[in-house]
C-alpha cells in the first residue's frame, strides 16, 4: 500500500516478530508513516530493532485473540517510549460482537469493550483510540478510528446482517458436470474460507441456488430455477471474505462483462 501511494499513514493492526517482514515495513517509512500493534515486550522490542518508529497498544477488550490485559497498557506503553518509539494511543477489536443477533445486546456489549478501551487509552496517552469493525462500525461514536475492512468486498457473513454494504467480490465458476438432478461447479475447499460456513451460490442471470456442499475441487448446487447446463459460468459469493481472498493470485476488477484491470494479490505469503 505505501509503495502503491495508498495512504500516507498506514497501520498494521496486528503484531509481528519476523524481523525481516519488520524491515520492510520500516524502509517503507520513506512513503508513508507506518503504524504496528504491540502488546507485550518481545513485540516492542522486535519494532525498536527493526527501525519501526511509531506503534499502538494493543488492548484486549473482549476477544480472546491479541491484545494485552488493560492494567498492563501502561506498562507497555513505557516501555515503547524507553526504546524510542512514538507511542499514538491504543487499538482493541471487539471481533466476537460484529454479528449479534440481539442490536439491543450488542450495543451494551460494545459499549463495555470501548470503556475497557477508553480506560486503558486514560493511562497510554497518544491521540489515536482505534477499534471496531465492518459488524460494528455504526455503533462507535468514541473512538478516532473504526478498522473496518470487509465492507469493501463483503461476504456471507455480514451480508446476512443489515448492513448497508454491496457485495463486491465472487469466485467465478464453471458448471463441469450436471443432470437433472443437481450440477457441480470447479469451485471447492482450495478456493473458499470455509470456518463461516458454506457459500452461495447465483448464476449470471440472477438465479439462485441451493448448495449441497463443497469437495476439494468442486461445489454441488441445484438451482432455484431451470437446469444448469456444462459450461455455464456461475457466481460463489464466500462466506468469509479474508481467507478467500489469500487462495488467489489474482483479483479481476470488472464492471458488468468488462474486465478493466488484472491485479496480483501479492501478500499471500504473509
Amino acid at each position: 500500500m505505501a509503495a502503491a501511494g495508498l495512504g500516507d499513514d498506514l497501520l498494521l493492526a496486528n503484531e509481528v516478530l519476523d524481523p525481516a517482514r519488520l524491515s520492510l515495513m520500516a524502509a517503507a517509512r520513506e512513503s508513508a508513516m507506518i503504524t504496528i500493534a504491540v502488546d507485550s515486550p518481545e513485540t516492542v522490542d522486535a519494532a525498536a530493532r527493526a527501525g519501526l518508529r511509531h506503534v499502538l497498544v494493543d488492548v484486549n477488550i473482549g476477544l480472546p485473540r491479541c491484545g494485552c490485559r488493560p492494567q498492563d497498557a501502561g506498562r507497555i506503553a513505557d516501555l515503547a517510549r524507553a526504546d524510542g518509539l512514538q507511542v499514538r494511543g491504543v487499538m482493541g477489536y471487539e471481533g466476537h460482537l460484529m454479528v449479534v443477533d440481539d442490536s439491543d445486546v450488542q450495543r451494551e456489549k460494545v459499549a463495555e469493550a470501548v470503556d475497557r478501551l477508553l480506560g486503558a487509552h486514560a493511562v497510554v496517552g497518544g491521540d489515536i483510540i482505534s477499534a471496531g469493525g465492518t459488524g460494528t462500525f455504526q455503533l462507535h461514536d468514541r473512538v478516532t478510528e473504526v478498522q473496518a475492512g470487509s465492507y469493501a468486498l463483503m461476504d456471507t457473513f455480514y451480508g446476512a446482517t443489515s448492513s448497508p454494504f454491496v457485495q463486491a467480490c465472487f469466485v467465478i465458476g464453471t458448471v463441469v458436470s450436471a443432470n437433472a438432478k443437481f450440477a457441480v461447479a470447479d469451485v471447492g475447499l482450495k478456493a473458499m474460507g470455509m470456518d463461516h460456513g458454506n457459500p452461495t451460490l447465483e448464476t449470471f442471470d440472477g438465479q439462485g441456488a441451493d448448495v449441497w456442499f463443497l469437495s476439494d475441487e468442486h461445489i454441488t448446487f441445484v438451482p432455484h430455477a431451470g437446469v444448469a447446463a456444462v459450461g455455464d459460468r456461475v457466481r460463489v459469493v464466500p462466506a468469509h471474505i479474508d481467507p478467500t481472498m489469500a487462495m488467489h493470485e489474482t483479483a479481476w476488477l470488472v464492471r458488468g462483462q468488462e474486465v478493466l484491470e488484472k491485479w496480483p494479490i501479492d501478500l499471500r505469503g504473509w
